[in-house]
């Protein structure tokens, strides 16, 4: 199989484990090493063969994959992602999951939704590609015919020079992406700040009914507010705003006050929401008044909406390669020339702090 992505999918419907495998198989890269209907058939297959990622579900007979997930990080840690529906009542065990270790969560396939397997087909193989980087894979992939990748231009125009963005204003507002490994670094990031801290806008990539209860639970250890933004939610201190899943999230500007729009519109940079739909946003109605970081997660997505708001005068950060889980969106963002500064994780938030008070 050459230098192939092996992946052993865990999941008690015969109908998901199909489609998975035939979505997997249509890539190349990725090879189906073995399906398994349980945790004791997966121990089976873990006995003879170890893949590279295990694409794994939350309710299952026998054992649950949260415990199954449990015992693999602490026997023999192998790139894991969640497959789930991810329903409102579930969305907290999958928080948990990724707190035990899993890299990445997407949605369940949904059968007999054209639309949504298409694109669902691109996210499972990325989600895959993503996890396998995490064990520090370096793989030449060929990629598979995919649709056009959209750009920001898809769901804004690119701002002129002098455009909207040059307003003055003495507040601040700091804009951050984030995918792979993103839910734990905006953890980290977010309880570091002040109840004072500047308004806080968020992308991380993540499917329907999870960002809420993502927003909730960060809400409840961190200082500051946290919640899912909603179209006019006022970007205010002391407060963050994420984006919620399968929508794009925009940073508007109404004289002195910023606000947060909510939008459909088609993948850009193959995600919705995207980074760069949400950095172009900040570039144009902020302007040098913004702070962008970008952070750990797979893919190209925010590096040209940094380099936008470089452009215009904002202050850009990356999260540097020690830190990340996977150094794809940073890395791609400072080989732009679009970043001012590159730091540790931890230093993130502080310099951010320094940068809103000046």
């Amino acid at each position: 199989m050459g230098n192939k992505i092996r992946v052993l999918i865990v999941d008690d419907s015969a109908v998901v484990r199909q489609t998975l495998a035939e979505i997997l198989a249509s890539d190349p890269s990725i090879d189906v090493m073995a399906k398994a209907s349980d945790p004791f058939i997966a121990a089976d297959h873990l006995r003879h063969e170890v893949p590279d990622v295990i694409m794994l579900d939350v309710e299952m007979p026998r054992m649950d994959g949260i415990t199954f997930l449990q015992k693999i990080m602490s026997q023999h840690p192998i790139p894991v992602v969640i497959c789930s529906s991810l329903a409102e009542t579930g969305s907290d065990t999958a928080l948990r999951a990724l707190e035990y270790g899993a890299v990445e969560i997407i949605l369940k396939p949904r059968l007999g939704a054209k639309k949504f397997l298409e694109e669902a087909k691109i996210r499972v193989c990325d989600a895959v590609k993503a996890a396998s980087e995490v064990q520090l894979k370096k793989l030449a992939f060929h990629h598979p015919e995919v649709p056009p990748k959209l750009t920001a231009d898809a769901i804004l125009a690119k701002a002129k020079i002098g455009q909207d963005a040059m307003l003055k204003t003495t507040e601040k507002v700091v804009v951050v992406g984030a995918s792979t490994g993103g839910t734990e670094a905006l953890k980290d990031f977010l309880t570091a700040f002040p109840l004072d801290s500047p308004g806080i806008v968020i992308v991380q990539h993540m499917p329907e009914n999870f960002t809420k209860a993502f927003a909730q639970r960060l809400d409840s250890i961190c200082n500051i507010s946290v919640k899912e933004a909603e179209t006019n939610d006022t970007v205010i201190r002391g407060r963050a705003l994420i984006a919620p899943g399968n929508h794009h999230l925009l940073l508007k500007r109404s004289g002195a006050r910023y606000f947060v729009e909510i939008k459909e519109g088609p993948l850009v940079s193959r995600h919705r929401p995207s980074v760069d739909v949400l950095f172009r946003s900040a570039a144009r109605y902020a302007g040098s008044n913004a702070v962008g970081v970008i952070m750990t997660g797979m893919g190209d997505d925010g590096a040209k909406g940094l380099k936008e708001m470089h452009d215009v005068g904002a202050v850009t950060i990356a999260q540097d390669e020690d830190t990340c889980v996977v150094y794809g969106m940073p890395k791609k963002a400072v080989e732009l020339n679009a970043v001012d500064r590159v730091l540790p994780l931890g230093s993130i938030a502080g310099a951010v702090l320094r940068e809103a008070a000046e």
